[in-house]
């Protein structure tokens, strides 16, 4: 059983969903997110999203594409995010690591390779964003001789008709885009939600995990609730930003701001039940 099958059976048990924050690799600086993933479990993450940097990102909102542009700046590249988890596992050998990003770096590393590099280094599961089901031979087979979860994203906008194909190339867990948009924009309404996520059930026996506008932590909690797991992005990016000084360095609490509100958020799905 893989680390997010086993993670997402455990919170079964424990009859509540996961929560699972973001952040993006190198942001503001390789010690700095470094030190947030290591403090992530800590403060309550139960899965951990790692966004890989790009230059051309077409899914992410205006905080997510200056995270990416931070790290960037920071010297962010694919084998430096395989790194940051590598040395995440010498500490954390339990806690599911997903790496989110876009096709171009992985095809410019060489896509078995990548995924035989991600394996060793301690990654569970993979987001791309840009790979849609009908290209998933581009990476599926050395995912899978891996041991890599391919997490596809649903969508409001992803009809009766089509929901089969994804998720039948969909495995680890389903992530529920909650809003027809990009990151941290806008939230969605807990009756949109509320009629989707049955909708997607009738499809598949993966958990469910709601992102994009999840924001706080009643948000969170009611993620956590209606589906099996909520994924806050942007708002913690945010917290982040605000603390950076005017030169867009980390100052001496910005670690320990980002990991106080994961606490929050956490605490909150953790009483939702």
């Amino acid at each position: 059983m893989s680390r997010i099958a086993a993670r997402f059976a455990a919170l079964k048990k424990e009859g509540r969903g996961a929560f699972i924050p973001f952040l993006e690799a190198y942001d503001p600086d390789p010690a700095t997110s470094l030190a947030l993933l290591r403090g992530f479990p800590r403060a309550g993450a139960d899965l951990i999203e790692i966004g890989v940097p790009f230059t051309d990102p077409m899914a992410d909102g205006p905080t997510v594409q200056r995270a990416g542009q931070r790290g960037l700046k920071a010297g962010a590249t694919l084998p430096g995010a395989l790194a940051m988890v590598r040395d995440f596992r010498k500490e954390d050998d339990a806690t599911p690591v997903i790496l989110m990003g876009y096709y171009n770096p992985i095809l410019a590393y060489g896509s078995e390779r990548f995924c035989m590099d991600a394996a060793a280094s301690g990654v569970d599961g993979l987001i791309i964003v840009d790979v849609p089901p009908e290209e998933a031979d581009e990476i599926e087979p050395a995912a899978k001789a891996n041991g890599l979860d391919l997490i596809r994203l649903v969508a409001p906008t992803t009809d009766d008709a089509r929901l089969p194909r994804v998720l039948a190339a969909t495995s680890g867990f389903v992530y529920y885009v909650a809003i027809a948009g990009v990151t941290g924009t806008r939230s969605a309404t807990r009756e949109a939600l509320e009629a989707n996520i049955p909708r997607i059930r009738k499809h598949t026996d993966l958990p469910i995990a709601i992102g994009f506008g999840v924001r706080t932590p009643e948000q969170a909690a009611e993620a956590a609730r209606i589906s099996d797991g909520a994924v806050v992005a942007s708002a913690l990016i945010d917290t982040l930003a605000e603390s950076l000084d005017e030169q867009g360095r980390a100052r001496p609490d910005t670690v320990r701001k980002v990991l106080d509100q994961v606490r929050a958020l956490s605490e909150a799905v953790r009483k939702a039940g």
